[in-house]
């Protein structure tokens, strides 16, 4: 197994090497600018997010796929995965997560405009969409969707599956002693009740879900920021300071270089948020929305909240608390940082990570299997959601390391045709932009 190991973080290496970084930030900031840094409509965009009514022709409402989107978004990448970003590349990194989730807002609003306007309805009446489509319809290149569909309802397994199953699994094992076969027991029966439904199941779950676990979480994270916040100006000033020279090596902690914080900032700050990745637009294809723009502005605030919010609440917690000065890494720095809060800081860890694990769970099952649908038709649907049940208990019992990695590598590789589909029809967002936003026509109804 460690020989295993070895050879998955290899593959990880290569895969998160400096063109794939470059490629993806390099697409946030190309974007940024192209549409006159779309960021400024945020206010607006939060506004109309949290509206329920019909807007149009969809299988859900613009919030049921924000929600969904958010639940696959926010999940054990906030907690387990900026953890493992500071024990590896240091304080630093916490300030590269921050930096891909304010410039990567622009990207998931590009996915988001390509996914409705290149969407399709299926043949049993539901929506279909996503960087398959918009490669197959807007670049004429099937073939390149086959490859990203291929990718993602493998790569589904890991980001949205098996990582997340592990995660629950081992801090119900770090904290309340129970066995990683007891807990992926639970989560594998409570996954297959739901996901049997299909996605208006899905949403409506995570219509309610999300807004109560991000909002205890950062509850949370706020007590222990205001508990301990003479340290917060050093704690800023060593995230700021450390993000462009690197840590020294303090106790247990291994010392970071700059290119180590850059590397787990954007590789962490992908994970999470997955700006980039190609999966969310696949939920936002189904929202009912009057035209393209509309829903990618909804969709925009997803990254808002979960890196430049949610991730940015977690990193200072960690890096304010001191933990990762001591050689630990994964949930049991996180663990012990919420450990401050007496009595209740480990049960609001836990109830975080476990509603964070299953809403995720449960949003990227619906990605996996639009992805395989696209490649097989609607019959392979009922065998994919056996097999991602399945998952859920072989994720709760494997060790984080092979785990991480597999995630890693999957998400390099998804995001690469998608980001070309990004690049190669940003012309195509600029024009859906000016015709709607720009000119003051968001309300009107698509062609």
């Amino acid at each position: 197994m460690t020989s295993f190991e070895s050879t998955l973080q290899t593959i990880s290496d290569w895969v998160w090497g400096p063109p794939l970084l470059i490629l993806l930030f390099g697409t946030h900031l190309f974007l940024t600018f192209r549409l006159r840094f779309i960021q400024r409509y945020l206010p607006q965009a939060i506004r109309l997010s949290f509206s329920r009514e019909k807007e149009g022709e969809g299988d859900v409402s613009q919030f049921g796929a924000l929600t969904t989107a958010l639940a696959a978004t926010i999940g054990t990448g906030n907690i387990v995965g900026v953890s493992t970003a500071i024990s590896i590349g240091g304080p630093g990194a916490v300030l590269w997560m921050w930096l891909t989730g304010v410039f990567g807002i622009s990207t998931k609003y590009a996915e988001a405009v390509l996914a409705v306007k290149y969407r399709i309805v299926t043949k049993d009446g539901s929506m279909a969409g996503g960087p398959m489509y918009a490669l197959e319809r807007g670049m004429n290149a099937k073939w390149l969707g086959m490859v990203f569909a291929a990718l993602t309802s493998v790569a589904a397994f890991g980001i949205g599956c098996m990582t997340q199953a592990n995660s629950i699994s081992s801090l119900a094992q770090e904290s309340l002693g129970l066995s990683p076969w007891i807990t992926g027991s639970v989560m594998t029966l409570l996954t297959g009740v739901v996901i049997l439904g299909g996605i208006k199941a899905i949403a409506g779950v995570c219509e309610r879900l999300v807004p109560f676990m991000a909002g205890f979480y950062v509850l949370g994270c706020l007590t222990l920021l205001i508990m301990h916040m003479s340290t917060l100006p050093d704690t800023l000033a060593t995230i700021v300071t450390s993000a462009f020279a690197g840590q020294a090596a303090v106790g247990g902690f291994i010392g970071a270089g700059m290119s180590q914080a850059i590397r787990y900032g954007i590789a962490r700050g992908l994970f999470s948020n997955e700006s980039g990745l190609g999966s969310a637009p696949i939920v936002a294809a189904a929202a009912q929305t009057r035209n393209p723009v509309r829903q990618a502005l909804v969709s925009s605030t997803g990254t808002f909240w979960d890196t430049v919010v949610v991730c940015a609440m977690t990193g200072l917690v960690i890096v304010n608390s001191g933990e990762w000065k001591n050689g630990l890494s994964g949930a049991a720095l996180t663990h012990r940082a919420f450990e401050d809060i007496p009595i209740l800081g480990s049960l609001i860890l836990t109830v975080g990570l476990l509603t964070f694990v299953f809403s995720t769970i449960l949003g990227w099952s619906y990605y996996g299997e639009k992805a395989a649908e696209y490649l097989f038709g609607s019959k392979v649907i009922r065998p994919y959601r056996m097999l991602w049940v399945i998952a859920v208990m072989v994720g709760s019992v494997q060790p984080l390391a092979v785990v991480w990695s597999f995630s890693d590598i999957a998400n390099g590789l998804m995001a690469v045709p998608n980001l070309i589909a990004l690049l190669g029809l940003s012309g195509v967002v600029v024009a859906e932009t000016r015709e709607y936003l720009w000119s003051g026509n968001l309300d009107k109804a698509g062609s």
